[in-house]
């Protein structure tokens, strides 16, 4: 598991358990390209820019995003 220490918590997805659920940090020692990390419950990391995470964001918003949990 990586050490999660150094980053601003930002928000768990889930939370209902004791299972290390996905969480979404800050790295403010980072490089620009790097900032936004997200973790998934097996320990591991996707990082990318604030850029990137706020079109994944404006993509959420406008709805392209919400066929993804449909089967």
């Amino acid at each position: 598991m990586t050490d999660n220490s150094a980053l601003e918590p930002v928000a768990t997805f889930c939370g209902n358990c004791d299972c290390g659920c996905p969480q979404l940090f800050v790295d403010p020692n980072a490089p620009a390209e790097r900032r936004i990390v997200l973790t998934d419950d097996f320990g591991q990391r996707i990082q990318m820019s604030t850029d990137q995470f706020s079109s994944l964001v404006d993509d959420a918003k406008n709805g392209k995003l919400d066929g993804v949990t449909q089967p």
